[in-house]
């Protein structure tokens, strides 16, 4: 679906952006594919992999989510939006809480308005498991963003922009994720973990983006998508990443849950199962649209999606070779 359309990444120079724009140039042939980020050195490495001499549908932009004008000019004739753009680090947005609110929430209103301003076609928000029964302020943020986006489509009208959100666990690899940490505390022969019997679903960015071109395809708007992930305690993972280090118990932070959840049970009435994934439907129905999703089946009332209750684990030898 992206052959021949016009792609706008937010956030397009973190992890996601840069893996989906190698996914997107070496399967696709997009008319335009926007990178749009704030910062510009993290711009200008990224042109050095992906020039625009290279790769003649690229076009970087400079801009931040929280500037409605600019992300109006950045929106013309744009047909889908990935929106991948935040401020994540759970100790950062406790610290800087108006911070956090400005991007991750109002910034999410800006999007939504310029993509009906701008009639693009379909929008998709990245999300995260921290906004279930969010425990921090930036679970709380993605919640509200999370809301923003799916009910957008009462704003936009039956035949204008389609808004989504795609909610998925921790990414194997991400900056900011546990594994490169674990993996550096090799040389000092001491890894810290918080608990060992917390536990986390797990993804790698190529799955991610996988599944966000999926959710892409069939959404008809309002949903969230949640793909079908293996969980893994954290005392597990160091081991199989650094099996000669000593670990130090450091205790859980604030902010920090035992066990992650992605469905959370009193969104169970709403929610249908797939084999691979399970879709959110929203609890307003905004208009009557055609339902491709209605091979799914209701889970039941007291379901509740955690990551302590999985069916599926990742191994040692699993984590391994997915590293």
């Amino acid at each position: 679906m992206f052959n021949d359309k016009s792609i706008l990444v937010t956030g397009g120079t973190g992890s996601f952006g840069q893996k989906f724009v190698e996914m997107t140039l070496n399967k696709y042939r997009p008319k335009r594919l926007v990178i749009f980020s704030r910062d510009e050195l993290k711009q200008h490495e990224m042109q050095q992999k992906f020039s625009a001499e290279d790769y003649p549908c690229l076009r970087y932009f400079l801009g931040d989510v929280r500037d409605a004008d600019r992300l109006r000019r950045a929106f013309n004739k744009i047909d889908i939006v990935i929106h991948a753009a935040a401020l994540k680090q759970v100790p950062a947005c406790e610290y800087n809480p108006y911070e956090a609110v400005k991007t991750n929430i109002l910034g999410a209103q800006n999007i939504v308005e310029a993509a009906i301003d701008k009639n693009v076609s379909r929008v998709i928000a990245l999300s995260t498991d921290k906004a279930a029964n969010p425990a921090n302020l930036y679970g709380a943020t993605k919640l509200c963003s999370d809301k923003l986006f799916v009910n957008g489509n009462s704003y936009a009208g039956q035949d204008s922009t389609r808004f989504a959100v795609v909610r998925y666990g921790n990414v194997i690899g991400s900056r900011g994720s546990v594994v490169p940490r674990f993996l550096a505390a090799k040389e000092t022969g001491t890894v810290r973990i918080t608990h060992p019997a917390m536990t986390r679903f797990w993804i790698t960015l190529d799955a991610a983006i996988e599944f966000v071109g999926n959710s892409l395809e069939v959404m008809q708007g309002g949903e969230i998508f949640i793909p079908k992930l293996p969980s893994m305690r954290i005392d597990d993972m160091a081991k199989a990443l650094c099996p000669e280090c000593e670990m130090n118990i450091t205790g859980i932070r604030p902010g920090e849950k035992m066990h992650e959840v992605m469905v959370p049970m009193n969104e169970a009435r709403n929610t249908f199962e797939f084999d691979d994934y399970f879709i959110i439907q929203p609890a307003y129905r905004f208009f009557e649209r055609a339902k491709s999703h209605c091979s799914g089946v209701s889970v039941a009332d007291d379901f509740e999606y955690s990551s302590d209750n999985n069916d599926k684990w990742l191994s040692k030898e699993d984590l391994l070779n997915l590293v």
